[in-house]
């Protein structure tokens, strides 16, 4: 009987183990993509761009983006728990179907955060090139001075 709980024992641990093992590396890769875009967020806020036309716009999208991103990595760590529950508790749901539903809702919030981040990228491309366009307008040199003339 002890070599059989024993066993139950490490069989256990291993199943826990293993969602752990498998999703705790994708959820800390989110968590650093969540802390790189705020960290993008908060340097675009200190800089000269929120003086730029539609900023404040584009930073509240941005800031919607973290929160999405951020909102994944949460659903990336209940997928954990949901798979690691039914050792803690006897009434726990012992079917992967909430782990599977939670990183699905994961990679829905980080598709939803990606289309956010490639139209504000979008956005900033073409007034970079409308701004860039007018910077490099026909250039025909710097106006010419009037020549002194002298008074008689």
């Amino acid at each position: 009987m002890k070599e059989l709980r024993a066993e139950a024992a490490r069989i256990q641990k291993g199943e826990i183990d293993k969602p752990v093992r498998e999703i705790a590396p994708l959820s800390l890769r989110v968590q650093e993509l969540a802390m790189q875009c705020t960290r993008q967020v908060h340097d675009l806020s200190v800089s000269q761009y929120p003086q730029t036309e539609d900023a404040a716009e584009d930073l509240a999208h941005l800031v919607g983006a973290c929160a999405q991103i951020s909102l994944a990595a949460t659903l990336c760590n209940l997928a954990i728990h949901h798979r690691t529950e039914v050792y803690l508790y006897e009434d726990a749901d012992p079917t992967p179907a909430t782990s599977i539903d939670q990183l699905r809702r994961a990679g829905e919030e980080m598709q939803r955060a990606s289309t956010t981040y490639r139209a504000v990228a979008q956005r900033l491309s073409r007034r970079l090139a409308s701004f860039t366009t007018r910077a490099e307008g026909p250039q025909h040199g710097p106006p010419a001075r009037p020549k002194p003339t002298r008074n008689r």
